[in-house]
């Protein structure tokens, strides 16, 4: 079946009244910080917390009324499932939602608190898939799928006529590709409006699926990703031939990349964005030589993240970056010598987190012992200071690195 800009448009009117035009602003730190002029669409402000809600609802309204009686079952990692259990709630639909195992328990009880049943099954999606698609059939359910369906493609293709209309100029279009149906809806519509507009896909390097499936590939993918929300091992078989037509490139990113991209968004615009949500800044940061100048939009397709993850996520950031350092100090075990190592780190400014002795597991000699601080700086020329005042007044110091 062949989706049109028509389509897209129906699409788009079908759900105006109940789906958010979603904030579609421009990053001015951003962009100085990349090079790149940045243009972020902010879809992890929808109510279920992703562009979900978009094809979900567009699939739910086609639905015939006896179709709405006997309910619909969907297979997701999560935020496909939020919407499609919100939205069935709200037209009355019954909704069971098949989802992997270790889908982030935010997403889950999400999904729970919406009234949909839930069903935890498969280390991956296309296992989750499998039984949903049994269950469909054993009882008459409709199958939501999450990104191959002509609805659902539709749906997500109505981000881009937003982007298109509120800055018609834009260049670039860089798209999280999973499945496929975000970036298949949105080319169709972009580049029905804008021909010459550049559409870039992103995949994480662990499931690089779509890339692999354009080069005549198998899907050889890892197990598991910052960005689940696009562990895609399976792409649409509607999806491809329309990426294949439109789609100009598709980016590979690093777990550190999308981390980077997660903390930057944080810091810069104060947004919270899923590692799903944050793969197209990722690529900016990536490939900012490349789009230099250009006028570039994003869209920021999700922010449901675990709080643990983020936590996590903002930590790692903090160390990279040495606004938080683990350094050793070796010292004189003698009353007093901890006390004034202490004052000679408070007097250059970094505030101490927590330490420990290390008496017992030491090659050092029995009157000395090593203490090891983890230290709260300004970053990296600070630690330097630090580390300088330390050795200047007599003290041997060493600063150590993440793994050691």
């Amino acid at each position: 079946m062949t989706i049109t800009l028509a389509d897209i448009r129906a699409a788009a009117a079908a759900i105006r009244d109940t789906v958010v035009d979603t904030p579609c602003v421009r990053s001015r730190t951003l962009s100085e910080i990349t090079g790149v002029d940045l243009v972020l669409k902010l879809e992890n402000l929808q109510f279920t917390g992703s562009f979900k809600d978009r094809g979900a609802l567009v699939k739910l309204l086609a639905l015939s009324e006896a179709e709405r009686r006997r309910g619909v079952v969907a297979m997701s990692a999560g935020n496909h499932a939020q919407a499609v259990a919100y939205h069935a709630q709200r037209l009355g639909i019954p909704a069971l939602i098949v989802m992997p195992r270790y889908t982030p328990d935010i997403k889950t009880e999400h999904t729970r608190r919406f009234g949909a049943q839930v069903i935890l099954h498969g280390e991956i999606l296309a296992e989750a898939a499998e039984l949903a698609r049994r269950l469909a059939a054993e009882r008459g359910l409709t199958l939501v799928h999450p990104y191959d369906d002509p609805q659902v493609i539709a749906g997500q293709g109505t981000i881009a006529l937003e982007m298109l209309e509120a800055w018609p100029d834009l260049d670039v279009l860089v798209i999280p590709v999973g499945g496929g149906g975000l970036i298949a809806g949105n080319a169709i519509a972009a580049r029905a409006l804008k021909p010459d507009i550049e559409i870039i896909g992103v995949e994480t390097r662990r499931f690089p699926s779509m890339q692999q499936a354009l080069q005549g590939k198998p899907a050889e993918c890892g197990t598991a990703t910052l960005a689940d929300g696009i562990a895609v091992k399976t792409p649409g078989k509607l999806t491809l031939p329309v990426i294949r037509e439109l789609v100009s490139t598709i980016q590979l990113v690093d777990e550190t990349d999308i981390e980077r991209a997660v903390l930057l968004l944080i810091e810069v615009e104060k947004l919270v964005a899923e590692g799903a949500g944050a793969v197209g800044l990722a690529a900016v940061l990536a490939k900012r030589a490349s789009l230099a100048g250009r006028k570039v939009g994003l869209i920021i397709s999700g922010g449901n993240i675990d709080l643990p993850v983020l936590s996590s996520i903002i930590q790692r950031g903090l160390v990279r970056s040495g606004r938080l350092v683990r350094i050793r100090v070796d010292m004189r075990d003698v009353p007093g010598t901890l006390a004034r190592v202490a004052a000679c780190i408070g007097d250059s400014g970094a505030n101490i987190v927590e330490l420990a002795h290390q008496r017992t597991f030491s090659a050092l000699p029995l009157q000395l012992v090593g203490v090891e601080f983890v230290l709260q700086t300004r970053g990296l020329e600070h630690v330097r200071e630090i580390m300088r005042s330390l050795q200047q007044a007599g003290y041997r110091a060493q600063q150590l690195d993440a793994e050691d």
